[in-house]
């Protein structure tokens, strides 16, 4: 099981990898939104801005979000390490229940380009 260290890593991990995209996959992360991200199974819940093309985790919390972000992803924190790590399909982890994600429908249309 992932620890919370893990977690973080791989999101500033995912951070820097939005940084360095280019074309269609820089314009979906130059998007301005507050964001959370639950890890289920350790019950904590990241939360923090997209801006300027990466992810500023400002929190870690215990329990799920306190507040509703507006792109607000839960998951395992095996799951989170394997798909910053490109070991599991986004869109086969989120049809079949094992990630989720929500945010408006304008922007789950630019966020498809980035993941």
């Amino acid at each position: 099981m992932a620890t919370t260290e893990e977690c973080r890593a791989a999101l500033e991990k995912l951070s820097d990898q939005m940084r360095d995209a280019e074309g269609d996959v820089r314009s979906a992360a130059g998007l301005d939104r507050s964001v959370s991200c639950h890890i289920t199974d350790l019950d904590v819940t990241f939360a923090g801005r997209m801006a300027d093309g990466a992810i500023d985790v400002r929190e870690t919390l215990d329990g799920p979000p306190r507040e509703r972000a507006e792109i607000r992803l839960a998951m395992t924190g095996d799951d989170l390490v394997a798909l910053v790590a490109g070991e599991l399909n986004f869109a086969k982890a989120w049809g079949s229940g094992r990630v989720r994600l929500e945010a408006g429908l304008r922007d789950l249309f630019r966020l498809r380009k980035l993941l």
